[in-house]
Parts: structure tokens; sequence; C-alpha cells
């Protein structure tokens, strides 16, 4: 398989976030794409009390931990000033890690070849949900082939992108062996049960 080209920075997301969450990528992302980096995902939880994590990443997929306390000090200031939160949370940032949301057309071309989950916002034919390999995009589409489908079943959908609600890569050894050759995931420990990203020290707000 081959390395897809780098992506520019201000290819924008297909999949975004709502209420919030959305609220805190508005404010957020312009900061981000002016350090070179990209935004991936922002997600709120109650981990905590409240945890607001963003994922971001440079062009090429890469993410270091000090590229990650970057950011926090960079955004830190512009949260502070909106306040879209409007009470104390915690702040995480870090990296995509290798079972990666994909966001962008860039991403599923990025990893074609490799097994990704995918959920669309409406069925198609009866069903939201999907696992198997994905295709380079062509046009507005993404082709995903389901293995091991029964007799008289589809063994392939091509899925519209801007449909798509979630998507992300599956975590295989074949994932772990590509993303940690391209240097888009630190090297791990063989008894960590997690493969997890790099990260920043979560920030108290």
């Amino acid at each position: 398989m081959t390395d897809a080209p780098d992506q520019h920075p201000a290819e924008k997301r297909l999949i975004t976030e709502t209420g919030v969450a959305a609220r805190v990528a508005q404010i957020i992302e312009p900061a981000i794409e002016g350090l070179g980096f990209r935004l991936v995902r922002v997600r709120i939880s109650g981990q905590n009390g409240c945890t607001v994590q963003i994922m971001a990443e440079r062009p090429d997929g890469t993410m270091s931990v000090d590229e990650c306390e970057t950011v926090s000090r960079t955004i830190s200031p512009i949260l502070d000033v909106d306040d879209p939160i409007g009470g104390a949370y915690y702040l995480e940032i870090s990296s995509p890690g290798i079972d990666r949301p994909l966001v962008r057309a860039g991403d599923f071309a990025r990893w074609a070849g490799y097994e990704a989950k995918v959920e669309l916002a409406m069925p198609l034919d009866g069903r939201k949900r999907f696992r198997g390999i994905i295709r380079a995009p062509d046009g507005d589409k993404v082709r995903i082939e389901l293995p091991d489908v029964k007799e008289g079943l589809p063994s392939a959908y091509d899925l519209t992108l801007r449909d798509i609600a979630e998507a992300h890569l599956v975590l295989t050894d074949a994932l772990v062996r590509e993303s940690l050759r391209r240097g888009s995931a630190p090297p791990q420990d063989d008894d960590e049960d997690d493969v997890d990203e790099g990260a920043a020290p979560p920030a108290a707000r």
C-alpha cells in the first residue's frame, strides 16, 4: 500500500460536532490551523466532572506530546475568554491515535485498504453500521468492502461521504505496523493494554 499525498491543512472536515462541542470547535479551529495543525475532533465527556478532549494533528498525520502542549497553551486563553463550557473543566489535547477517527475525505484516502467502522446518519438499504475495508474516495463516495457476507447480500457499499455520522479505523496488527512505519503513532510497550495517542497532560480550567 502506498501513502496518500499529504492533505492541505485547510481541507474541511465532513464529520463535525453538534451542540457545545461544535461551539468549542468553531472557537479553536482557526488558532489550531494558524499553528500548522488540523482539528480532528472535539468531544466533551463527564470524566473528572467535565473533560474537553481535543484531537489535532499535522497534515501528515503526526503529532508529538510537545506539539500537543503547544496547542494547549495557544487555545487555553481563547477558551477562557469565550467560555463555551460555562463551568470548570479539564482540557485534554491529544493526537488521533492509531484507531483514529476519519473526518476528512483525505483521511479515507490516506488509510485506504485498512479496516474501518462506519456509521451513517440515515440507513442505507436498512442498515446504518458497516465494518470492512475502505477504499479511496471516488468523488463524493467511498467504498467499503464487507468480509464474510452471506450469499445473496452485497459484499460492498458505496457510501456518500456527507452521509457519514461517524467513522474510525479498527485496531489491527497491520494498522499498528503501518502507523508506526509512517510515524503517525508512538511505539508502544508490548504489555500495554491500550494503544493510545500521544497527549499532553490534562489541564484544569
